[in-house]
């Protein structure tokens, strides 16, 4: 069965926001008169979140005193110069315009926080074009929990045996098998960590590049 749809992760998968992510923590540390920390050591963590970010940043857990008060700041940091240093994974236009053009449906399903995702997607011109954009905080669950997958299939208008989905994050694989999706694609190129094993989370098709989905696979004739 061909697909009728894809549906991805955003960042790490979508969208290379990591040096938009180190861009505030470094003006945070900044701040605090800290030395700034490399891109790769931010980008490992970005895919979890900004609490995993402010930890890594900071060498902290959640129960330091000082975490919440940094988690708030930085959050207001990366909101004021949101889209200033995000882009798209090489290759991720092309793919974009391909589904279009092959008359599919593409959406989003992300565990970003919707204050984040939507004028995000919005500076990219992105929030038109998709079908559907599901964040974090959209349903009472996020991923791995099939759910928010499930209803942007229901969305979309596509059942989840006719479509894809896309992610770099074990919870992405997770949830995209249990919701019973067509294929899952394990994006490498995304923003695993040294300590990540993909191989063994069993992803349907592990993709070094976004055009290692484009059509063929993609056509609908």
């Amino acid at each position: 069965m061909k697909p009728k749809a894809i549906l991805f992760d955003l960042d790490g998968t979508l969208l290379d926001t990591a040096p938009e992510f180190t861009d505030g923590i470094n003006q945070l540390r900044g701040e605090l008169g800290l030395s700034p920390v490399s891109l790769e050591t931010i980008r490992t963590a970005v895919s979890h979140g900004s609490a995993e970010v402010v930890k890594t940043a900071f060498n902290l857990t959640e129960t330091h005193p000082d975490f919440e008060k940094l988690k708030q700041r930085f959050l207001g940091i990366y909101l004021d110069n949101l889209g200033c240093n995000t882009h798209y994974f090489p290759g991720i236009e092309d793919l974009l315009l391909n589904i279009e053009q092959s008359g599919l449906k593409w959406g989003i399903v992300t565990n970003k926080p919707h204050f984040l995702t939507d004028p995000l997607l919005s500076k990219l011109n992105l929030s038109q074009r998709a079908h559907a954009i599901v964040s974090g905080d959209t349903l009472s669950v996020s991923k791995p929990s099939p759910l928010p997958i499930l209803y942007a299939c229901e969305q979309m208008g596509v059942p989840p045996e006719a479509c894809y989905y896309v992610g770099d994050a074990q919870r992405d694989i997770i949830a995209g098998k249990s919701a019973g999706m067509l294929a899952t694609f394990m994006a490498m190129y995304g923003y695993l960590s040294l300590n990540d094993r993909p191989l063994e989370w069993g992803a349907d098709h592990y993709i070094q590049h976004p055009n290692e989905i484009l059509p063929p696979r993609f056509s609908t004739s």
